[in-house]
């Protein structure tokens, strides 16, 4: 199992849409990542200046895993959980917990993605923004 570190930062209430089951009758492991990218650009719509643009300098996602505990059917509301780790230079960790609205008991999973900030234009790495510093817990 991924296990879940950081602080939790937002939740997200996601309805599973029948198009995001797969021919087994299950949400297909690719819609699991769509749910952690869902909550983690609405974190980041939560704390963003209104005029950012991400145009010329943003996220990028370097890697990501996922724990795939209990498959999840239609119909089922879920609740998904981010929790962010301290800002390094450049980049920051998330952690994700998918889990029941009906049951909080019940996790379908747990992942993780790792950001880095970058701009696009040099096509390398920059240092977060101030905005998402000042939103991640700092290193003891």
């Amino acid at each position: 199992m991924v296990e879940t570190q950081g602080s939790l930062v937002h939740t997200e209430d996601i309805t599973v849409r029948w198009c995001d089951m797969d021919a087994f009758g299950h949400v297909n492991n690719s819609v699991f990542f769509s749910y952690f990218e869902s909550t983690r650009i609405a974190w980041w719509r939560t704390i963003a200046p209104t005029n950012v643009d991400w145009q010329d300098q943003g996220p990028v996602i370097i890697n990501a895993a996922c724990t795939f505990l209990k498959p999840i059917i239609y119909p089922e509301k879920l609740i998904i959980q981010l929790f962010v780790g301290p800002p390094g230079r450049s980049s920051h960790e998330c952690y994700y917990k998918i889990i029941s609205q009906n049951d909080t008991s019940l996790c379908y999973a747990e992942g993780s993605t790792k950001v880095v900030w970058v701009d696009r234009k040099l096509n390398r790495s920059i240092p977060l923004p101030d905005y998402i510093v000042k939103n991640l817990p700092q290193s003891k």
